[in-house]
C-alpha cells in the first residue's frame, strides 16, 4: 500500500519496475500512456506495504471472543475542550511543495491528548484546490491505508490525478499524513541494511536455531523502535489520527468531514465517526476492516484471503502461455504445490537478483513479492513474467522488485518508514496476536488450513508486536457511530487483503451504513474500472445520496 509526498514519489519511481511507459510497469501511475485502470493499480500499490502486517497483529488475544463481549467505541463531548482551541484556531500557512498544483502546510497537534500542553507534534499537511466548474463542495480527506501509508504522497500521486474529474472540480483535495508517518515525525527503527537483513529473515522456520533467528530479528526490530522513536512510539494511535483529523476539519473551515478511506483507512474513517458523530460528512470507507473481530479470526479471515485470490491467479496463469505453474490441464490445488516446491528450492538455495547491494532471492522475498501480486489482477502479467525468469531461468531480479514494492525499498537500499509504522500504530492498537511463538506455532495448522501456500508465512508475520516496547492502548471494539449521516462501506467479494466478510460486519455496526459491494477480485474498489461502482459514489460524494442497501456492482 506507496509514495511519500515528493520524496516518497520519487523514491517509489526508483525502485526496479521498468520505464513509465513500459508495459510490464503496471504499478507506476502514468500521462497519457496509462489507463485509468492501472493509474488505479499504482493507487493500490501506494496503499498495500501495511496491510498484510496490520490485520495479522489486530485482536486482543489467540482466543475467539464472541462480539457480544466486544464493546463499542464511545463518542467524544460534542464541546472541543477548551485546552484544544489553540489548536482548532491556528492558521496554515500554506506554501508550494514541488508538486504542480499542489500546496503544504504543518498542522500542529498535541502529542498526548490527555496533556495537551505537554507538546506538540508535527504533522504534513497538502491540498490541490477545487478546480471547478461548479460549486466548490469543501474539502474532501484521503487516506490510502497502511497503517504507514503516506496519504500527502498518495494525494500528489494519485488521487489529485486519478480521482473522477467531477470529484475533483467540486472538493478541494486534500491528505495529512497520520502521526508517525513519512512527513509527521515519522517512526524509525531499523537502517536500510539492517531492514534488508529482517526483510530477508526466514518466515517459514524449519528447527529450532531458525525459530531462534527470527525471533531474535523480531526483537532486534522492536528494541530499534524504542531507542530511535521513542518520544512518539507511545502516541500513534489510531484514535490520536482520527482526532488529529478532527483539528484538520475545523481548521479547514469545514463544518462535517468529507471523507474517502481505503483499506486500513476504512478503520481510520469508522473511529472518526465514532468518535464524532455529529461531524460525519460524507464518509466512503472502501476496502473495510473489522474492528470488532480477534486476532486468531482476522488472521485466519486474512490469510484465507490471500488463498482466495491465489487461486483466481491460478486459474488464468494455466490459461496463458506464459504461465511457469503448469498448463490448462493443472488444477489450482497442484498451481499452489507448484509454487510451494518453488519456494522450498529458495529456502535452501536462493537464486540471484541482480542486486547491486547483493542481496538473492530467498523464499522470504519471494513470498512477498507473489503476495504484493495478489492485491490487483492487472499485476499478474508482471507476476508470471517475473516467476518465469526466477523458476526457469534462475533470475529472481523481478520478484525481488516486487517485494521492494511491498516494503518500499528504493534503489538507494533506503527503506519508507512505512513498516515501522504500521507495527508503531498496529501494536498500539490492540494487544499483541500471540503472546509467544510456542502459541503461535500451536496455531500453525489452522493458517496452512485456511490457505497452503501463504499459511504459514502469514501466521509468523503476526510475531511482531509479541515484544513490543510499549503496552497497547486499545483493543478490539464494535463502532456504533450513532447519529451519524449516511456513510457508505464499500467490499469487494474476492478481496485478498479486506475480505469481503469486514465489510459486511463493519456496514452492519455502523448504525447509518449502507453496504455497496463490488464483484470482482483485488483490493478495493473505487476507480477500479466498474462504471457502476465509480458512478455510484460519485453520485454520492457530490450530491449526499447513498446507494440502496444491497447494491451489486460488477467489474464492468
Amino acid at each position: 500500500m506507496h509514495i511519500r509526498r515528493q520524496f516518497r514519489a520519487t523514491r517509489a519511481r526508483s525502485t526496479r519496475t521498468g520505464h513509465p511507459c513500459d508495459s510490464h510497469s503496471s504499478h507506476h501511475f502514468r500521462s497519457s500512456c496509462a489507463s485509468r485502470r492501472l493509474l488505479h493499480l499504482w493507487g493500490t500499490l501506494l496503499a498495500i506495504g501495511g496491510l498484510l502486517i496490520s490485520a495479522c497483529s489486530m485482536g486482543s488475544s489467540t482466543t475467539s471472543a464472541s462480539r457480544a463481549e466486544v464493546s463499542a467505541l464511545a463518542a467524544l463531548p460534542k464541546a472541543t475542550p477548551a485546552a484544544l482551541a489553540p489548536y482548532y484556531g491556528q492558521k496554515l500557512k500554506w506554501r508550494g511543495c514541488g508538486a504542480p498544483g499542489f500546496q503544504c502546510a504543518t498542522l500542529k497537534a498535541p502529542l498526548d491528548y490527555a496533556k495537551p500542553a505537554s507538546g506538540d507534534i508535527s504533522l504534513a499537511v497538502t491540498r490541490k484546490k477545487a478546480t471547478g466548474p461548479g460549486k466548490r463542495l469543501g474539502s474532501l480527506l484521503v487516506n490510502p491505508g497502511g497503517p504507514g501509508g503516506s496519504a500527502t504522497a498518495y494525494l500528489q500521486s494519485y488521487a489529485g490525478v486519478g480521482y473522477p474529474k467531477e470529484v475533483r472540480s467540486r472538493y478541494d483535495m486534500v491528505a495529512v499524513d497520520p502521526r508517525g508517518v513519512a512527513g509527521s515525525e515519522p517512526i524509525e527503527c531499523l537502517t536500510g541494511r539492517e531492514m534488508d537483513a529482517y526483510t530477508q529473515t526466514d518466515l517459514t522456520p524449519d528447527n529450532r536455531r531458525e525459530k531462534g533467528q527470527l525471533v531474535d530479528a523480531v526483537k532486534e526490530f522492536t528494541e530499534g523502535c524504542g531507542r530511535r522513536s521513542a518520544r512518539v512510539l507511545r502516541h500513534v494511535s489510531t484514535v490520536e489520527a482520527a482526532r488529529d483529523m478532527d483539528i484538520l476539519r475545523g481548521v479547514l473551515g469545514d463544518e462535517k468531514l468529507t471523507y474517502v478511506g481505503a483499506s486500513y483507512g476504512t478503520f481510520l474513517g469508522a473511529t472518526y465517526a465514532g468518535l464524532y458523530p455529529d461531524r460525519v460528512g460524507r464518509l466512503v470507507l472502501d476496502g473495510a476492516m473489522d474492528p470488532s473481530l480477534p486476532a486468531r479470526r482476522m488472521n485466519e479471515d486474512q490469510t484465507a484471503g490471500f488463498e482466495t485470490a491465489f487461486r483466481a491467479f491460478a486459474k488464468d496463469c494455466v490459461r496463458r502461455s506464459d504461465c511457469p505453474l503448469g498448463d490448462v490441464r493443472t488444477t489450482p490445488d497442484q498451481v499452489g504445490k507448484n509454487l510451494r516446491a518453488f519456494f522450498r528450492q529458495l529456502d535452501a538455495a536462493p537464486i540471484e537478483a541482480d542486486d547491486p547491494d547483493g542481496r538473492k532471492l530467498g523464499e522470504s522475498l519471494a513470498t512477498m513479492g507473489v503476495i504484493t501480486a495478489m492485491y490487483d489482477e492487472a499485476a499478474w502479467p508482471r507476476l508470471r513474467e517475473a516467476l518465469t525468469s526466477a523458476m526457469k531461468n534462475k533470475d529472481g531480479a523481478g520478484l525481488l522488485a516486487l517485494a521492494d514494492t511491498y516494503y518500499e525499498r528504493g534503489l538507494d537500499g533506503r527503506y519508507a518508514n512505512l513498516m515501522s509504522a504500521n507495527a508503531a500504530v498496529n501494536c498500539l492498537d490492540s494487544p499483541a496476536a500471540f503472546s509467544s511463538p510456542e502459541a503461535l506455532e500451536e496455531a500453525l495448522p489452522s493458517f496452512e488450513k485456511a490457505s497452503p501456500v501463504f499459511g504459514e508465512t502469514l501466521a509468523w508475520a503476526s510475531l511482531n508486536c509479541t515484544y513490543w516496547p510499549v503496552h497497547p492502548t486499545g483493543e478490539p471494539h464494535r463502532i456504533e457511530a450513532k447519529g451519524a449521516a449516511p456513510i457508505v462501506v464499500v467490499g469487494t467479494s474476492r478481496d485478498p487483503a479486506t475480505p469481503y466478510a469486514w465489510s459486511q460486519s463493519l456496514a452492519a455496526q455502523l448504525s447509518s451504513a449502507t453496504l455497496l459491494t463490488y464483484d470482482g477480485d483485488g483490493h478495493t474498489a473505487y476507480g477500479r474500472g466498474s462504471s457502476c461502482i465509480d458512478s455510484t459514489l460519485n453520485r454520492y460524494l457530490l450530491a449526499g445520496t447513498p446507494p440502496p442497501q444491497g447494491k451489486r456492482c460488477s467489474a464492468t
